[in-house]
């Protein structure tokens, strides 16, 4: 997958991602939390609450802003 993102508004940081499972690379801005830190993804992680790093927020062709997933934490 090729992504084309705007340097100057997206970075690498790491979040808390709601759903159900880990199936997808991409996730619409409101399912995503960002957090300070990867201990603090780690912490609050929680039953439909995963920690992950992630690239954005980048619109998508469709207009949407989403965030791509690096790794799970």
């Amino acid at each position: 997958m090729k992504l084309y993102l705007d340097p100057a508004q997206s970075k690498e940081v790491p979040a808390l991602i709601r759903s159900p499972n880990k199936t997808r690379k991409r996730y619409p801005e409101g399912v995503v939390e960002t957090v300070a830190s990867e201990a603090e993804a780690l912490e609050r992680a929680a039953d439909g609450l995963h920690p992950a790093i992630v690239i954005g927020p980048s619109r998508s062709s469709e207009g949407f802003r989403i965030y791509y997933l690096v790794r799970w934490l």
